[in-house]
């Protein structure tokens, strides 16, 4: 029987690179050198706790009112109109202009002189028509007034059905009320839904900004993360270790689309491959229409309920029969829809299983290099630190960096295959544009070509850092071998990694009718999230 190493095309030694790979991966080192562009700069990404909220929200409250020359309950209503996108409320505000904008809102400027009248003078609320002196009335920036009680009770129904912004009571008016003064005439009656709207006022920066999202880690770890620029299709990882997508708050899952992973989530949790296998595999019986299973023997089987029934096509027969035929039956005609349809869930079965099997089997080999050999290694370049008398061998930082980029180069494999798995299939022919489906093809092809030159260099990658250093002696030349194929494949599933991803942005994403993208490839993974300190 072959060995482990003979499998894989390892030398018992380890020398298993021969001229050509040795060509191959120089080309390989150069193209990483030349022709592989830049990293994006990642995105700015900081995270956010019950005790820093209320100074993250400030620093956008403050742009906005220099920006604008407004006060603080202006400026917040304009954010959340906005859902604190400031980088809209600028090109609103060069596009409409400042009046304009804060209009559309529900912002109003404008003081009202009803508001210095005399507290003496009587005047008549338009919502319960009694006269009040303007001691107990309140008027807000738009002009309308109506009485304190009236006020209160409306401010009270709007906190209790979850009001954030409040409008006037004015017929038709989309002005905005002060919040200090729901704040002010709650606090005098209703001192606990005040406190509520001060807490909506401050959860709005979490519940309606499209940049900040809640940590999906379970259980939750009391953050949210808000990301920096307009980027949205960005992968995060927050401080408690949790790394997801911020476009759909699902766990990381790039390369493939959120639409794609959101569907395997569905499939592989759901009944619909059992319901394939069911038909695959089984018949009804014609007369009980029980489930039927058949492990050996002829094609005539019998039902529990006592009828007989043809294996090949399901029909009810009689019980006479011999092992090649059934007396009175004949079903070798085909029969177009029925076949069909069983022939249909036996390929879909196939194609699921083998795209599954493969995003299994990474999926599980990044859980063992995670856990297992992910303490090895940090073992082993400790270990290296300790050898005063080798001085080429104490940095061990080798090993952590190419172990960073076999873990992230495995989920990159695996997900890739979720991403063929639609991509390529039946369902997608028909989200194609009709002229580019014969660019599907060629694409596939290259797709592919990227693939499987990744997954050999990550079997190999994973190989050189599962090998044990000698202890006694100490082989410096060994060490210094695999330091150097260590960092070489390294460098060289980050350059098939990235050629994935160019792959699906530039070749295949753009073929589909609907708008599709993805997560820009970080080597080093997710971005990670910095605190946000009070």
């Amino acid at each position: 029987m072959a060995s482990d190493d003979e499998c894989y095309g390892y030398d018992s030694d380890y020398d298993y690179y021969d001229e050509d790979d040795v060509a191959m991966e120089a080309d390989e080192d150069a193209l990483v050198e030349e022709d592989t562009p830049a990293p994006d700069r990642p995105v700015d990404c900081w995270a956010i706790t019950k005790e820093s909220l209320s100074t993250a929200q400030q620093q956008d409250l403050s742009m906005v009112m220099n920006l604008l020359n407004i006060k603080q309950h202006h400026a917040r209503a304009l954010l959340i109109h906005h859902r604190w996108k400031t980088e809209c409320i600028c090109d609103h505000f060069d596009r409409k202009g400042r009046d304009r904008m804060l209009r559309e809102a529900g912002v109003v400027l404008q003081e009202n002189n009803n508001c210095r009248a005399s507290p003496s003078r009587m005047m008549n609320c338009m919502v319960c028509f009694e006269e009040f002196s303007m001691s107990v009335v309140s008027t807000m920036e738009c002009g309308h007034y109506f009485c304190n009680d009236c006020w209160t009770e409306y401010f009270k129904a709007s906190v209790d059905s979850g009001k954030k912004q409040i409008r006037c009571m004015g017929l038709k008016c989309p002005a905005i009320c002060d919040e200090a003064v729901v704040r002010r005439l709650l606090g005098c009656r209703y001192p606990d839904a005040a406190r509520r709207f001060d807490r909506f006022l401050l959860e709005s920066y979490l519940e309606d900004n499209d940049f900040v999202k809640w940590c999906p880690s379970v259980p939750h770890c009391g953050r949210a993360i808000r990301v920096g620029g307009s980027e949205q299709h960005c992968e995060v990882e927050c401080p408690c270790g949790v790394g997801f997508c911020f476009a759909c708050a699902a766990g990381a899952h790039s390369p493939c689309p959120c639409t794609m992973w959101d569907q395997w989530e569905v499939k592989c949790n759901g009944e619909s491959e059992t319901v394939n296998w069911i038909l695959a595999n089984t018949k009804n019986c014609p007369k009980c229409y029980k489930t039927i299973v058949k492990e050996g023997g002829c094609n005539l089987v019998t039902c529990k309920c006592g009828q007989c029934l043809c294996w090949l096509c399901g029909g009810a027969t009689g019980s006479a029969h011999t092992w090649t035929s059934i007396d009175n039956h004949s079903c070798n005609r085909f029969v177009e829809g029925e076949k069909k349809k069983v022939d249909d869930a036996k390929r879909h079965l196939h194609r699921y299983t083998h795209f599954y099997d493969r995003f299994k089997i990474h999926g599980d080999s990044y859980k063992v290099e995670h856990e297992k050999l992910g303490p090895a290694v940090e073992e082993r370049a400790k270990w290296l630190q300790t050898l005063q008398q080798h001085a080429l061998l104490r940095d061990g930082a080798w090993l952590t960096e190419a172990h960073q980029k076999l873990l992230q180069s495995r989920q990159v494999l695996s997900r890739s295959y979720v991403f063929a798995f639609y991509m390529f299939g039946d369902d997608y022919h028909g989200k194609v544009h009709k002229t580019e489906q014969g660019k599907v093809a060629m694409a596939q092809v290259l797709f592919e070509d990227y693939q499987e030159q990744l997954e050999r260099h990550v079997e190999r990658l994973s190989k050189v850092l599962a090998t044990e250093f000698s202890l006694d002696p100490v082989e410096e030349d060994k060490i210094l071998r695999d330091k150097q194929d260590a960092l070489n494949l390294a460098k060289i599933v980050q350059t098939h990694c990235g050629e994935i991803y160019k792959c699906i942005q530039d070749e295949l994403l753009p073929l589909l009718l609907d708008t599709v993208d993805i997560a820009t490839y970080r080597p080093r993974g997710p971005d990670k999230a910095k605190e946000f300190q009070p």
